[in-house]
């Protein structure tokens, strides 16, 4: 060899968009290329591109792999560099060029400081060489990989392991779940974050025991969505609770969490749970008049299977179906980061319940983005937020299941929301 490095520089054309919008198997086929062709891997490190694609790159004991993916245009730019002649990048090509099902792909190699233009000199590193070298030791391999939950102008990413522990495409969306670093396991439906092991608690506290100890009688409770089963284990806390029926339309949500997150889906074997793989807004147009105490809407983001449990027909069903006497709560969004669906839902519900029956509170909850996250508390005549609690008894139900968000102090400042929300809802 006749130079100090091999650089090829590729184009990739028609891969597949999937693929290159898929940073934890882009990083494993960039890692596993690497391997393949002899390299040593010290450390990879992956992230969304904004609006979409990846960016990573694999440092080699012997240089880099590096890569940026548009999948709009199907088109990914590699960067293949090999130092000294143990590797051969050429096999990287190849096996990216099937891993990213590549109609076809171009490539141009450089001898990167040939030996003829270059004067060797003798650099004496005296006693340090010898120190040095009897340190060395084979370099373990680090990664670092990231989630990225997204809009068009705010971003939140969270460092997981690499691999996915589950990943299925169902036939209303894709469902998966990382193991993070600082949150634990992390559940992900269509790229955006539902709910993580560390911080669930914030969530599915707030979204249940708001109206549930604000209400002590309820006793039939509907859960549309939340196939985690965080708000059933809540609403289950309540031993007043006859029976909860649960609907939940993709049923990969509720097998990934069953497997993987048995602290918040435990509740889902529960007797008293009913437990329905169907569609959500027809069960609720199906359901009969005044059949339920309490209903929560623990939906996904408004996209996909979730987008009609915005509307303003499912909310006068919800209206329909409710109990006199009784409540709902639904997750409305971040004020942040989804402002026009936060004041929308709003108003929506005003406009079925009337001004004076629907109430907006916040929680913080930190793997979603802005973590800024509100709640909708809309009654048919139950209880008022703050005048309604029993301080006492809340206080000491919280003591008794450890709670980690919810106290009668966070109940209370949940609804004293900050003056920029008060102005977008009067706006």
């Amino acid at each position: 060899m006749n130079s100090l490095g091999r650089h090829i520089l590729v184009e990739f054309f028609g891969c597949s968009s999937d693929i290159l919008n898929d940073v934890p198997l882009i990083e494993s086929s960039m890692v596993g290329a690497a391997a393949d062709a002899g390299a040593t891997v010290i450390s990879s490190v992956f992230h969304h591109f904004s609006p979409f694609g990846v960016s990573g790159v694999v440092v080699i004991q012997e240089s880099h792999l590096a890569i940026h993916t548009w999948p709009e245009y199907r088109y990914a730019a590699v960067d293949l560099f090999t130092c000294g002649d143990t590797v051969n990048p050429w096999i990287s090509f190849d096996k990216l060029k099937v891993a990213f099902k590549a109609d076809y792909g171009s490539a141009l190699e450089m001898n990167r400081g040939q030996l003829e233009l270059l004067e060797r000199i003798d650099v004496d590193l005296g006693e340090l060489r010898d120190e040095i070298t009897n340190k060395l030791v084979t370099p373990k391999q680090s990664r670092s990989v990231w989630f990225t939950d997204k809009n068009d102008d705010i971003a939140l990413s969270i460092r997981h392991k690499g691999d996915r522990i589950f990943r299925e495409k169902s036939p209303y969306q894709t469902v998966e779940i990382f193991d993070t670093f600082a949150y634990g396991k992390m559940l992900t439906i269509d790229n955006m974050v539902m709910c993580s092991e560390k911080d669930e608690n914030a969530y599915h506290e707030m979204i249940i025991h708001v109206p549930m100890l604000l209400n002590p009688t309820f006793k039939d409770v509907l859960v549309i969505g939340g196939g985690d089963g965080g708000s059933v284990r809540e609403i289950l806390r309540h031993p007043q609770v006859e029976k909860v029926t649960m609907v939940e339309i993709d049923e990969a949500v509720v097998r990934a969490s069953k497997e993987f997150l048995p602290s918040l889906s435990g509740a889902l074997e529960d007797s008293k749970l009913d437990l329905r793989i169907e569609d959500g807004i027809a069960f609720v147009a199906n359901a009969p008049d005044a059949s339920y105490d309490l209903i929560v809407i623990d939906s996904s983001d408004p996209v996909g299977p979730s987008e009609g449990l915005f509307s303003t027909a499912f909310y006068q069903q919800v209206h329909r179906i409710l109990k006199p006497g009784g409540a709902i709560t639904a997750q409305s969004e971040s004020p942040r980061f989804n402002q026009h669906a936060f004041v929308d839902i709003h108003y929506c519900l005003k406009g079925i319940f009337g001004d004076d029956n629907v109430y907006c509170y916040l929680a913080f909850i930190p793997t979603y983005p802005t973590g800024m996250w509100s709640f909708n508390y809309a009654t048919k005549g139950a209880a008022h937020p703050i005048q309604g609690m029993d301080a006492a008894k809340s206080e000491v139900f919280a003591a008794e299941h450890s709670l980690q968000y919810y106290n009668v102090g966070m109940h209370q400042a949940a609804f004293a929301l900050p003056t920029f929300v008060q102005n977008m809802l009067r706006a």
